[in-house]
């Protein structure tokens, strides 16, 4: 995953385990919760909608070429994947100049403050619907006679 928001494709980039809602529309990672975008923006695939950041998000490549094809810089990688993650492009270890080791956020608290802020959203949107007035009985026969 690398930030696109604020940066000429060098942005902050991140390796780790994600996880996506039950509907697939919300990511889960590094203790922030990205909502997938229908319609991609350049190559943003995702938006923080809490700081309004987008992302592109990508699986990891075998090959190493983990950043966007533009990006450069380094790649953090969360401790917790490392080995997966050498394992699976078939590395003993990983280069000191293009990964720095760290330790993710958990993802437990903002997934239920993203639920409670979904569950709001779609609350509100519900009481907007049946609180409008309903049509006027009297003007609608009034405008059947016209």
């Amino acid at each position: 995953m690398e930030l696109k928001s604020g940066y000429s494709d060098n942005g902050p980039a991140w390796i780790g385990q994600g996880e996506y809602s039950k509907t697939g529309k919300m990511l889960y990672f590094n203790g922030m919760a990205l909502r997938r975008l229908q319609r991609r923006q350049n190559f943003e695939t995702h938006a923080n909608p809490e700081t309004g950041d987008y992302y592109w998000v990508s699986g990891v490549k075998k090959d190493q070429s983990d950043r966007h094809w533009a990006g450069s810089g380094v790649i953090m990688i969360d401790r917790a994947v490392v080995s997966e993650y050498l394992s699976y492009v078939g590395s003993a270890q990983l280069s000191k100049t293009e990964y720095k080791v760290v330790t993710f956020a958990e993802n437990t608290a903002i997934k239920t403050k993203a639920n409670v802020m979904e569950n709001r959203k779609i609350a509100n949107q519900a009481s907007h619907a049946t609180s409008e007035p309903a049509p006027n009985a009297a003007s609608s026969s009034r405008e059947g006679c016209r």
